[in-house]
């Protein structure tokens, strides 16, 4: 499936796990916050459709499960215990095709609410 194929978002809970307003600790960081969220795919559960990661950028780290990231033109799998970055060149959804849900710790920062 291509990146202009991917399916909407479905089968994916997020929670919020921690914020950090950037802009009182970095200079020329003001409106931006560090955030860190758990989110979890459930079994053929897609978190889409494709977006990007320009001024979004983060790190994510599998805990649980298998995650297949599709970006390129290509489909990675990761699973507990290894992550990928996610920079300004990022641009993929991902899917969870395995029996149990997936878990990932994502960290990236953000423009505030």
């Amino acid at each position: 499936m291509s990146n202009e194929d991917a399916p909407e978002t479905k089968g994916v809970s997020v929670q919020l796990l921690a914020t950090v307003d950037l802009g009182p600790e970095i200079e020329g960081m003001e409106g931006r916050q560090l955030r860190m969220r758990m989110v979890t795919i459930e079994p053929g559960g897609v978190f889409g459709p494709v977006h990007d990661h320009k001024d979004r950028p983060g790190t994510v780290y599998i805990l649980q499960g298998t995650i297949t990231d599709h970006r390129n033109g290509l489909a990675t799998e990761y699973g507990p215990g290894v992550g990928w970055p996610e920079d300004r060149n990022t641009t993929h959804w991902l899917e969870n095709k395995g029996t149990i849900p997936a878990v990932e710790i994502s960290v990236d920062i953000v423009k505030q609410q």
